[in-house]
């Protein structure tokens, strides 16, 4: 899906973010991906939407954050990706995902993602609670399937909200690596 360097000067990812503590902190994955020359639009789920800044992240991106499907006719407000990090993702996420449910944007665009062949790296933020449950294993199974690249991040404890500053974003840029190369 990469445009010629004469349309675009720069790769372009999409950054899918869920409804965890941790989403507040997207900034800094957002500074990482434009150190290393990539522009980035930010997909956020609508519950999603309440745990970021949406002003803050519009300015750094220099985009608006999507969360609803846009109109027929409307403009495309984001440039298409090269690659998709979805960086927290929740149980609800991973599990609708992995069984090709779109009742959001942001679940639309990771099932189609799958059909072009978009390289998508899923950083998991769930509780040791809700990671035992058999449908979130066979879900990031069925995601690894997919070619998915899954975060080794640890479940924490239910109630806790996990250790927010040992929530590693560099990793999605980690996984992606060589497809964020590639696209150069």
């Amino acid at each position: 899906m990469n445009e010629s360097s004469d349309q675009r000067p720069e790769p372009f990812l999409y950054v899918v973010v869920c409804a965890a503590g941790v989403a507040g902190d997207v900034g800094a994955l957002i500074t990482m991906a434009q150190d290393r020359g990539w522009g980035v639009g930010v997909v956020a789920t609508p519950q999603g939407l309440g745990f970021i800044d949406a002003a803050a992240v519009e300015a750094q991106t220099g985009h608006p954050i999507r969360s609803a499907w846009r109109l027929p006719g409307d403009p495309r407000p984001l440039p298409p990706p090269d690659a998709i990090a979805v960086a927290p993702a929740t149980f609800n996420t991973i599990n609708k995902w992995a069984a090709g449910v779109s009742d959001t944007l942001a679940l639309g665009i990771l099932c189609e993602a799958y059909g072009l062949g978009i390289p998508t790296a899923v950083l998991p933020y769930v509780n040791a609670a809700m990671a035992a449950h058999p449908a979130y294993r066979e879900s990031l199974a069925r995601l690894r399937g997919m070619g998915v690249m899954v975060g080794s991040r640890e479940s924490h404890p239910p109630t806790s909200g996990g250790a927010a500053e040992r929530f590693r974003w560099a990793e999605a840029l980690e996984l992606l690596g060589p497809a964020l190369d590639s696209t150069r």
